[in-house]
């Protein structure tokens, strides 16, 4: 099996993954929640997807909450849609790039407010 395997793997459950989100999921929990990416184990086994979520503490969770409940309906819907010989074991987890991102941006801000303002 070739090491890009998993890379495409990943790129193709976050695709359906997505598409799930926006068409069959209605779990209010769940709006505003973005699938930024999805690490598959080089047996194609097991898929780590990492999710985005805007809000404060309580959502996130909620919302990580209604993807655990889900994982099952959204696993079942990837082996209908996805030749794959397994559908890979989907665990979620929350994404917090984005935040940490941001964190880090406005501390750039607080120790340089004249260069902020140039650009």
């Amino acid at each position: 099996m070739t090491r890009y395997r998993p890379v495409r793997v990943g790129e193709l459950l976050q695709a359906e993954i997505a598409d799930l989100l926006l068409r069959q999921l209605k779990d209010p929990r769940l709006r505003m929640a973005t699938v930024s990416r999805v690490e598959v184990s080089p047996d194609l086994r097991h898929a780590a997807v990492y999710i985005s979520r805007v809000g404060d503490e309580a959502e996130q969770q909620a919302t990580m909450a209604a993807f655990a409940r889900a994982s099952g309906f959204i696993r079942g819907q990837l082996g209908k849609r996805l030749k794959l010989r397994y559908v890979p074991q989907l665990t979620f987890k929350l994404d917090t790039a984005i935040a940490y991102g941001v964190r880090i941006s406005r501390l750039l801000h607080d120790l340089f407010p004249d260069e902020a303002e140039e650009s």
